[in-house]
C-alpha cells in the first residue's frame, strides 16, 4: 500500500512539537499559515513567492487593521514555515506595510491600588495575584508554576522556560509563603484524589516525559495552581489536570477592580508592570530589576523610569511653586 503524503499542515504542527513550542504558538502558527493559504485561494505555500507574502502582510496592515505585535505573529509563522518547515530560504527583504506600534505607556496601580483590588478577591485568585505583584511574573508565568519551582528554604521561585525560553529566579516574597504552603497541602491532597480514581498525570515536554518515567504523576512536577476540571490534552489525547487557564484568572481580576471602583484598564500583565515601578521608586538598580523581569535588553525595563508616580515627565508645575518666590 503506497504511504500517503502527510499533509502540509501536520507537518507543521509536528515542527512545533519537536522543537517543544507551546501549544498556543502551534496554535496561532497553524492558524496564520491557513490564512495565508486561503488567502491566495489555497495554493500551496511552495508555489507562493515574495510578492505573496508581501500582498498578504500589507493586507493585514490595512484592510485587517491589526496590531503591529499581531503582523508580527503573522511573520513568524510564515518564517517558521518556510525555512523549518519546508526548508525554503525565506525572503529577507520583505517590503510589505507594516502596521503601526503603540506608543502607549504601561498601566501602573499605585501601592494602594493594588492592595484595593487584592483585598477585593477571595481564593486561589487572590493568592495568584499575591504573586504577580510581589514577584512580577507575566500571567503565564505564574499559572505555569510547578511545585518544584518554589524553594521555601532559599525565599525564592524559579520561572522556567519564560519568554526567549530562559529560565530565571525571583523572590518569593515572605508575606505569601504561609499562604502557599497551605495552599500546596490543599493540592497535594487533590492530586492524591486523582491518582486514586485514576489520573494525576499533568503535561511535560516530550523529552522530559522520556527522559523522566512516571514523572508525569509524580507531585513535584504537577501545577501549583491547578485547574478545578480535568481536560483532554489536545495533542496526546490524555485526559489530565491542566493549570488554571489565564481568561480565568483575568476575568476575576476584571472583577475585582470593578468592586474595588478603580478606572483603569487592570490585566494580570499591569501587576508585573506595577512591580517593576514600585521596585524603581524604592531605589533598586535598573539592572537588577531587569533580572527579576528576565528582559533581555535593558532598554525594554527602562520604559518603567517614565511612568514613575511623578507625573508630567517630573517636572513641577508652576501652580504648585509658592507665591510670591
Amino acid at each position: 500500500m503506497e504511504k500517503q503524503p502527510v499533509k502540509l499542515l501536520d507537518q507543521v504542527r509536528s515542527k512545533i512539537r519537536l522543537k517543544h513550542y507551546s501549544i498556543r504558538t502551534e496554535q496561532a502558527y497553524v492558524g496564520w499559515i491557513k490564512r495565508f493559504i486561503f488567502f491566495h485561494d489555497k495554493q500551496h505555500p511552495k508555489d507562493l513567492g515574495q510578492v505573496h507574502i508581501e500582498n498578504f502582510l500589507s493586507h493585514l496592515a490595512v484592510k485587517g487593521n491589526v496590531a503591529a505585535s499581531t503582523q508580527n505573529q503573522a511573520f513568524n509563522a510564515l518564517l517558521f514555515l518556510y525555512r523549518e518547515v519546508m526548508g525554503i530560504e525565506f525572503p529577507s527583504n520583505i517590503n510589505s506595510l507594516r502596521a503601526k506600534g503603540p506608543q502607549r505607556r504601561p498601566t501602573v496601580l499605585t501601592r494602594n491600588e493594588v492592595f484595593e483590588i487584592i483585598n477585593s478577591m477571595s481564593g486561589v485568585f487572590q493568592l495568584v495575584v499575591k504573586v504577580l505583584y510581589g514577584c512580577g511574573m507575566r500571567g503565564i508565568e505564574s499559572v505555569r508554576l510547578r511545585v518544584q519551582d518554589i524553594d521555601f528554604g532559599m525565599n525564592q521561585i524559579m520561572i522556567r522556560s519564560a519568554k526567549g525560553q530562559k529560565d530565571r529566579i525571583t523572590m518569593l516574597p515572605e508575606s505569601i509563603a504561609e499562604s502557599l504552603r497551605g495552599h500546596l497541602e490543599y493540592v497535594k491532597n487533590f492530586h492524591k484524589k486523582d491518582l486514586a480514581d485514576g489520573y494525576g498525570s499533568v503535561y511535560l515536554p516530550n523529552a522530559l516525559s522520556r527522559k523522566y518515567k512516571n514523572a508525569e504523576k509524580s507531585w513535584i512536577w504537577q501545577y501549583v495552581f491547578p485547574s478545578v476540571q480535568l481536560s483532554v490534552d489536545p495533542r496526546s489525547g490524555v485526559t489530565r489536570r491542566h493549570h488554571l487557564h489565564l481568561n480565568s484568572l483575568n476575568q476575576a481580576i476584571r472583577k475585582a477592580v470593578k468592586l474595588s471602583g478603580i478606572s483603569k484598564h487592570v490585566t494580570s500583565h499591569t501587576f508585573r508592570h506595577s512591580f517593576a515601578t514600585h521596585l524603581l521608586e524604592s531605589g533598586y538598580d535598573i539592572r537588577t530589576i531587569q533580572d527579576l523581569l528576565g528582559h533581555k535588553d535593558v532598554s525594554t525595563t527602562m520604559i518603567y523610569t517614565h511612568v514613575l508616580n511623578k507625573g508630567g515627565r517630573a517636572v513641577k508645575s508652576p501652580l504648585d511653586e509658592p507665591y510670591g518666590a
